[in-house]
């Protein structure tokens, strides 16, 4: 059985807005259930502390966290239509931001073998200079670099399977051949990016991977595109360390979205994430909670989570069962995407020098 962490801290509670989809209820309710199916016991736990100001600042600008600072200071407002703040939404972030950093530390120590780390407020919008999204900080890019500056790991893979595109992940890193992002996101829809075409600058063209599902494709789809576009791609990076943005909101029920994933298909997501870490990286996988709106979706596909990390053998925490609605077929992007990125199937390609040139390039 895998020794599984998790971070968690109830000040994030206090980041909230009556009538925002994403509010206190969305943490509170999936702790109520890993707290009555016993799950908690069975998990190593990790403090939450603030993220060091020199961690944020390796991806957002001074000018942008003073803003917020203040913002917080003077008791809130909001960032754009959809991202608010209160006056403890600031700290919230940051416990957020150093929660994770905690997990991967616990990680990459071996004081664990994986992990999830249950916070909020999410991060995979924020852009260096500005939230959106719902996002104030940019969670899993921070973690990364904090990967690279503090544990010497040279590439890290960031997988995202929150229905929406990750594109402050994406931004941030799309001239950088160090980390590879890979999305799978309904299309178009919020933001407005995440085109199979967006394949990152430079050196590190071919680093971004988005796979633009339309609407209503369900668990099938999104498990070929892990089987058929990330695994090959993966191979050929071989990271160092997997970080997983884990967005629930692409199930079938979900107020914000219209795709057909199942809890099921999540678990299955995540196996695959597993295989591929301990194939290419010692088993180094990281989770970091993204969106999901339906409370008890979320909380089931949390509980289905850790227990699929852990190595358990039980069913997944599964009430609702699969889409009712009829899966669309993407074999025509798939074949554009594996074409886009070279891929061929049964096929397994060297690592180009894009890759492993990047630290001249960057000075790691």
């Amino acid at each position: 059985m895998n020794r599984t962490a998790i971070v968690y801290d109830p000040y994030n509670l206090r980041h909230t807005l009556d009538g925002h989809p994403e509010n206190f209820r969305r943490l509170k309710s999936t702790m109520d259930l890993l707290v009555e199916e016993g799950m908690l016991d069975r998990l190593v736990s990790v403090p939450s502390t603030p993220a060091p100001i020199e961690a944020i600042l390796s991806v957002h600008t001074q000018r942008y966290l003073d803003r917020l600072h203040l913002l917080a200071q003077n008791g809130g407002g909001h960032l754009d239509a959809d991202t608010y703040m209160n006056g403890d939404s600031y700290e919230a972030a940051l416990r957020a931001a150093g929660g994770l950093l905690n997990l991967v530390d616990s990680v990459l120590w071996r004081q664990a073998d994986n992990g999830l780390a249950l916070v909020r407020p999410p991060g995979h919008h924020a852009l260096a200079y500005q939230g959106m999204g719902f996002c104030l900080f940019a969670n899993v890019a921070v973690a990364a670099r904090w990967a690279q500056k503090h544990h010497g790991v040279q590439r890290v893979l960031i997988v995202d399977f929150d229905v929406h595109h990750g594109n402050g992940t994406q931004d941030i890193f799309y001239d950088d051949p160090s980390v590879l992002f890979f999305s799978t996101h309904q299309f178009p829809y919020y933001p407005g990016t995440g085109a199979a075409t967006e394949l990152g600058m430079n050196q590190a063209y071919g680093s971004t991977v988005n796979v633009p599902f339309p609407p209503h494709v369900g668990d099938k789809g999104y498990l070929e595109a892990f089987q058929r576009v990330l695994a090959p791609i993966a191979r050929r990076f071989r990271p160092e360390l997997i970080l997983l943005s884990a967005g629930y909101d692409a199930h079938w029920l979900d107020p914000l979205a219209s795709m057909g994933l199942s809890i099921d298909g999540y678990a299955q997501l995540v196996r695959e994430l597993m295989a591929l870490a301990d194939e290419l990286c010692g088993g180094r996988l990281v989770c970091v909670l993204e969106g999901g709106y339906h409370l008890q979706v979320l909380a089931h596909s949390v509980l289905t989570t850790f227990q699929v990390l852990r190595g358990e053998n039980s069913a997944p925490s599964d009430p609702f069962g699969p889409s009712p609605a009829e899966e669309r077929s993407v074999n025509a992007l798939f074949g554009q995407i594996k074409t886009l990125h070279n891929i061929r199937d049964n096929t397994f390609y060297s690592l180009p020098n894009r890759w492993l040139d990047w630290g001249d390039e960057f000075g790691i």
